[in-house]
């Protein structure tokens, strides 16, 4: 069984600034779109949060890469490219378990840190020609951007059950006390089990603490049949569905 952290919606880069938590709820605001989309921020009900949280850079009726894309209890995630073949050589598949983080800001202090916001179980994923065949399959709520124009050979769409979180719990919170960003609290079997990305030792300062890799969306962790591992997982997704 394999963990994927996966780094999706707003940063310093893609978007401009952090995705907000809004009455206690974090909301990760995808990231722009120029094409293979027919979803706008408003239309994710989105356009007032992200007018705010770039001050009028970003509109509500610009276009929005809408991945990965929840409804009900339900997630469909697109990857392609170089990602794709990172999560392929990895042996990603079904039963395995994305975690999504994103950058946020303190709603009171304004503090950036990483956090993850929600998860999928993958059900179904192959291409999406392919994937429509899986019995497990459902269709999802809006056109997704991975199913629309040219994505290239290695263009995957992971299906599964999944939510987002439901409140900014202190469990979801990846960033460590006072930071730095990057630095991350992390449980003392991920450096056993390995982490794509990650393994130089001095990614790992201290027992419990991760410097994360600032480049890559897929960051791997093969968990194997590890009690330990599993039970850390069960607890993550429980905060999310609480």
């Amino acid at each position: 069984m394999r963990i994927v952290f996966s780094r999706k919606g707003f940063d310093s880069t893609a978007g401009g600034c952090p995705s907000p938590i809004v009455d206690g709820v974090p909301v990760s605001l995808p990231i722009p779109a120029q094409d293979r989309s027919r979803t706008t921020y408003a239309g994710r009900g989105l356009g007032v949060l992200v007018e705010q949280a770039t001050r009028g850079r970003i509109g509500a009726h610009d276009l929005c890469h809408d991945d990965p894309m929840f409804s009900g209890a339900h997630c469909w995630f697109g990857q392609a490219g170089a990602a794709q073949s990172h999560l392929a050589r990895n042996g990603v598949g079904i039963g395995d378990v994305f975690l999504f983080f994103g950058l946020f800001a303190d709603p009171h202090t304004g503090e950036r840190h990483h956090r993850i916001y929600g998860h999928m179980r993958v059900a179904c994923h192959g291409s999406p020609d392919i994937v429509r065949q899986a019995s497990q399959w459902k269709e999802p709520p809006r056109p997704h951007p991975h199913d629309l124009g040219d994505w290239g050979r290695h263009n995957v769409l992971y299906h599964g059950p999944g939510t987002m979180a439901r409140s900014a719990s202190a469990a979801l919170r990846l960033t460590r006390a006072g930071g730095p960003l990057r630095h991350w609290a992390v449980p003392a079997w991920l450096r056993r089990r390995g982490l794509t990305y990650h393994a130089r030792p001095e990614r790992w300062p201290r027992p419990g603490e991760l410097i994360s890799a600032s480049r890559g969306q897929e960051f791997i962790c093969d968990i194997g049949r590890s009690r330990q591992a599993r039970q850390w997982l069960a607890t993550i997704i429980a905060a999310i569905e609480s």
